[in-house]
């Protein structure tokens, strides 16, 4: 383990971070690089043999396998295996370097890296799972969404025989004592309804009354506001 080189790298989307320990004095220098060919074309620049190390990720694998084409040794280290770094700061910088140094020192536990077949497959099965999770919450927000509105479907639901046009069956309302859609519809549609229903002469008679009422109410308080006034207007002055 005295020749060659160490390099830790931290991958991202966008951006590889590289932190490099040189072989003859120990120091480590870091830089950034581009993801993909940039990266496995400048560890073929570096004094052989060369020990690559980054952590399992969401970019995958693709990188450890350029550069097993390219014959270079690279290890995907598993996250929770690596020891607790000392320092509180986290930068890329720095995560490159500690990977570095903990390859060198021999305290990486690697993960396996699956071949394009099992990573496919993977990949196949955790969308499966992700599309039935989606389904099954979306089922419980339009089920709950219903209830809250008094539909109950009448029978076994998310079937082939639910999906029909069977009408769902509307919870009994207290009020009307048997089933009834009321509940199911806001309160504004049914004071509109309500309001509908009335004819127009009766209609513009209420709207007439309560305009008066509030006439009524609004001089009669005016009224109580100058009593005073007038009160001290007709006080007779005090002779002297």
């Amino acid at each position: 383990m005295g020749e060659g080189s160490w390099v830790g790298l931290d991958v991202h989307a966008r951006s590889v971070v590289a932190g490099v320990i040189d072989q003859g004095t120990g120091e480590v220098r870091s830089l950034r690089l581009q993801p993909g060919g940039e990266t496995v074309a400048w560890l073929q620049t570096l004094p052989a043999p060369v020990r690559v190390v980054y952590e399992a990720g969401p970019t995958g694998y693709r990188l450890a396998r350029a550069c097993a084409e390219a014959g270079i040794n690279c290890v995907v280290a598993a996250p929770s295996r690596l020891r607790a770094a000392a320092d509180r700061v986290k930068t890329d910088r720095r995560d490159a370097e500690r990977l570095a140094r903990l390859l060198r020192l021999g305290e990486i536990t690697p993960v396996r890296i699956p071949t394009l077949e099992e990573e496919a497959a993977r990949d196949l099965v955790r969308a499966r799972e992700d599309a039935r999770s989606d389904l099954m919450r979306a089922r419980h927000r339009l089920s709950k969404l219903l209830l809250r509105h008094g539909l109950v479907y009448d029978g076994t639901a998310w079937t082939r025989e639910s999906a029909s046009l069977s009408p769902c069956k509307p919870k009994p309302s207290a009020a009307a004592g048997g089933c009834t859609d009321a509940g199911t519809r806001s309160k504004h549609e049914v004071s509109r309804a309500r309001s509908s229903s009335l004819p127009s002469h009766a209609s513009s008679r209420d709207t007439a009354g309560r305009s008066r009422q509030w006439t009524d109410r609004r001089s009669h308080r005016l009224g109580e506001e100058s009593a005073p006034a007038q009160r001290r207007e007709e006080r007779p002055e005090a002779t002297l």
